[in-house]
């Protein structure tokens, strides 16, 4: 059975009929001379862990965890091939403690107590304590969690688990909050570099041949995507098809026929990124949706960090769309979320969704233009004080300052709406947001100028009705603001209107 790591785990000791693994841990198959390559390249000492420098630091959790300085149980956290089992195996073999691993793919509650029992009659007895990994512990019911509760709470084992899925929603609260929980970052593109050269040179690894060529290395790094047991997968296929088709260096032409994918011609940090995204903009702006999917496509082919996708399509929803179609912003931020909760390659179903809403999305950059013009009012000094009815008063002696004094309560009125300043002295009457005529924003430049005049105490025009016949003084409807005769209630221009 794989595992989310760097190496396979066997069937739980413990478990009725299964014998711990010849030559490993309890649970784990050692490492053997055909073993696939991320197994025998797996850290022999924390030293050797790559990636995590946040948990690595002298007396950090993670250091204490392995070398065993005090006995925390923790839940790791991580994307595949973040290291989390790999951490498992490091606290395995760097302390005297007994060691337990399970996945709970496989174990049940049976399991779960039948180790707990014997770490319960070793610890009477004198023995070690018992630290017990459960891999993918977010597949555990809620019945089966719960079994671990007191063994944890008492220390009868130290727990080890391992997640990809957020423990927030995956673990449940009393288990979450008798463990330390530790975010384990995906590899940047700098450490699975170097992970792929150690494996090259290193005996345990490919020996040093064949020699892996810069443009292959940088392929399997954008295939990796932070995942190093893909990027060591990859390398080892490669230098099968090397061997096999006899030469001695893994250049792109091999890695990608190890592989099955063409090398895009892509650099995260270079010119085609900003290419590629400034295309996919543009495409999704110009509404040619089929250009958009296209250059989506490039770019989680290319391995580009789908978050980075998601904060592009949340900014576009707002900068491109707006108002237009309100619900794009809804659309393009639970695509942002999808990411982080299912991840790819699934997500790309997320990504495409959300791309081809705001292409096809009727387009307004009203949103845009309009805080642009306030935050440019703003940085040139114009302003003032708030206006003394808008004033907090809350807090004791407000009163007495005179705040809030005059404010109107606009649900009091059976409008809505009432004639009230709310802008600073200097930028009273200043219109910053014109809504344009598209998708659903057309409804709010009808009602907008209705607001308007009512905020600012101006006589709202008379309407015709829908038949073409003038419109009743009262209770006719303006851009959908009913429009009610007689005197502004704030004392000013007679006005008509209402919501």
């Amino acid at each position: 059975m794989e595992s989310d790591a760097l190496f396979t785990l066997g069937e739980p000791a413990g478990a009725p009929g299964a014998p711990a693994a010849s030559g490993g841990v309890d649970g784990f198959t050692a490492a053997r001379a055909d073993s696939p390559l991320p197994v025998r390249m797996r850290p022999a000492g924390i030293d050797e862990l790559v990636g995590q420098d946040h948990l690595l630091a002298p007396g950090a959790p993670l250091r204490q965890l392995v070398e065993g300085a005090t006995p925390m149980s923790v839940i790791l956290w991580g994307p595949p091939g973040s290291g989390k089992t790999t951490i498992a195996h490091l606290v395995a073999h760097a302390t005297d403690r007994r060691f337990v691993a399970m996945s709970a793919l496989t174990a049940g509650v049976k399991d779960v107590r039948a180790v707990i029992e014997t770490a319960r009659r070793q610890r009477r007895a004198g023995g070690p304590p018992t630290v017990l990994f459960i891999d993918e512990v977010h597949r555990f019911s809620k019945t089966q969690q719960d079994s671990l509760l007191a063994a944890v709470e008492d220390r009868t084992v130290t727990l080890l688990a391992a997640t990809t899925e957020n423990p927030y929603f995956s673990v449940i609260s009393p288990l979450l909050s008798r463990c330390v929980l530790l975010t384990l970052q995906a590899l940047g593109d700098d450490a699975v570099r170097g992970l792929l050269r150690r494996a090259v040179a290193d005996e345990r690894g490919l020996g040093g041949a064949p020699v892996l060529t810069e443009e292959a290395e940088d392929h399997l790094v954008r295939l990796a995507g932070g995942d190093v047991r893909k990027a060591l997968t990859a390398l080892e296929a490669a230098a099968a098809t090397a061997t096999a088709t006899g030469v001695d260096r893994i250049d792109l032409a091999v890695a990608e026929q190890a592989v099955d994918v063409a090398a895009v011609r892509y650099d995260r940090d270079g010119d085609a990124h900003y290419d590629v995204t400034s295309a996919f903009i543009k495409s999704m702006r110009g509404s040619d949706v089929d250009a958009a999917l296209h250059w989506l496509a490039r770019m989680l082919v290319a391995g580009e960090d789908a978050r980075f996708i998601a904060r592009r399509l949340v900014i576009f929803a707002s900068e491109d769309v707006g108002m237009a179609d309100p619900t794009a912003l809804t659309v393009a931020t639970a695509a942002a979320h999808a990411v982080e909760y299912v991840g790819l390659p699934e997500a790309q179903l997320n990504l495409a969704q959300a791309a081809i809403h705001l292409a096809t999305a009727p387009k307004s950059n009203s949103a845009t233009s309009a805080i642009g013009a306030a935050v440019a009012d703003v940085r040139a000094g114009r302003g003032g004080p708030v206006p003394r009815g808008l004033r907090d008063a809350h807090y004791a002696g407000a009163r007495g300052l005179g705040h809030g004094a005059g404010y109107r309560y606009p649900h009091d009125d059976h409008r809505g709406v009432v004639t009230q300043q709310y802008a600073p002295d200097d930028l009273v009457g200043t219109d910053y947001y014109t809504p344009s005529g598209h998708g659903a924003e057309r409804a709010v430049a009808t009602r907008l100028p209705v607001l308007r005049r009512i905020v600012r105490g101006l006589p709202v025009p008379a309407t015709r009705g829908e038949a073409g016949a003038p419109a009743a003084a009262n209770g006719a409807r303006v851009g959908g603001i009913e429009q009610v005769g007689g005197a502004s209630e704030g004392g000013g221009d007679a006005t008509e209107g209402g919501q």
